[in-house]
């Protein structure tokens, strides 16, 4: 009970303190673009979210993107610096050689690690 007590009291900017969002860009090709999404949702998403380094995740679709093909988001949120730098270390590496594997001169991609501020 009293962590629940401890969560109602603080305020959304000290929650969201040292909280930090890392977003993975996809951008690909058309003709790949359905087993793409699927790959993403059946393999990507979950073998990330099963690290136990976040605490939440998003897919989005770019809609506006100047590139050509599909752009897709992932947003990820790390409690901690911690948790992002030990997901990169230990888990990142087996989801990029399987999306390699699978979609190899298919896609492109970029990753932004951001802070939250309030």
């Amino acid at each position: 009970m009293l962590p629940i007590e401890i969560k109602l009291k603080m305020s959304k900017k000290e929650y969201l303190c040292n909280m930090f969002l890392y977003n993975v860009t996809l951008i690909v090709e058309e003709s790949s673009n359905a087993a793409f999404l699927n790959w993403l949702e059946s393999f990507y998403i979950p073998n990330a979210m099963s690290s136990g380094k976040f605490i939440s995740n998003r897919l989005l679709k770019v809609h506006n993107s100047p590139n050509e093909g599909t752009t897709y988001c992932l947003q990820f949120i790390a409690e901690n610096m911690g948790n992002y730098e030990a997901y990169k270390q230990n888990f990142e590496t087996k989801i990029e050689a399987e999306l390699q594997s699978k979609f190899a001169n298919k896609y492109v991609s970029f990753t932004t690690l951001m802070e939250y501020l309030d």
